[in-house]
């Protein structure tokens, strides 16, 4: 599959890279141009190209991985109709993403005044975006080993368009990671956002060796 990234920060060089280890090509785009971008499809490699918007949101999944203050901005401009939309963002309310404890409830206060998830935002954003928020539940740093023997970490997923949750979750299951479906944006999206309980968690697959013996 090709996988298009909006932003191109950590998300992008660390699940670009485990997503290129599992075959797929990635396109890049963000707000300076392609031609920013030379050395980070250098650093990635072979199958990672920079492009411009345009061109990246023609790609079969795209997640989004700008900083929350210029999400909005980030998505205009494309009609996102029928498109599998990946929010792999964190709602922090200040530009450079205080993951301070008092940073995290100043976010929390901001977004609790929309009413709304992080996610059920996002969707707004892009109208007709087939959304599904993942990947944002961990900092990237926990995921930096591209071995084939890693742990299987856990991801969540939520969303509103079953097939297109299935198809994600399996895009990351085949990277190497655990997807678990949290249901939709709404309920789903609340248990993974930025400061709720399954945020900054590490969890891992863990595989039974052996059955047991009763």
């Amino acid at each position: 599959m090709r996988i298009g990234f909006i932003g191109a920060g950590r998300v992008t060089q660390v699940m670009g890279r485990h997503l290129l280890n599992a075959g797929h090509t990635i396109a890049v785009c963000n707000s300076r141009g392609p031609e920013t971008l030379t050395g980070l499809v250098k650093e990635l490699g072979p199958g990672a190209t920079a492009e411009t918007k345009a061109q990246v949101v023609e790609s079969d999944v795209v997640i989004i991985s700008v900083r929350w203050v210029h999400a909005e901005e980030a998505l205009q401009g494309v009609d996102w109709t029928g498109r599998i939309l990946v929010d792999a963002m964190n709602a922090h309310a200040e530009h450079q993403g205080d993951i301070s404890l008092a940073g995290v409830t100043r976010s929390r206060a901001v977004l609790a005044e929309t009413g709304s998830t992080s996610s059920e935002l996002v969707a707004g954003w892009a109208p007709g975006a087939r959304l599904v928020k993942s990947i944002s539940n961990i900092p990237m740093e926990w995921i930096e080993d591209f071995g084939a023997d890693r742990p299987r970490t856990v991801l969540f997923a939520s969303g509103d368009d079953a097939e297109a949750k299935h198809l994600v979750m399996k895009l990351l299951d085949g990277a190497g990671f655990a997807t678990v479906n949290l249901g939709s944006l709404a309920v789903g999206g609340a248990m993974h956002e930025v400061g709720a309980p399954l945020s900054g968690l590490e969890l891992h697959l863990v595989r039974r060796m052996r059955p047991d013996t009763d």
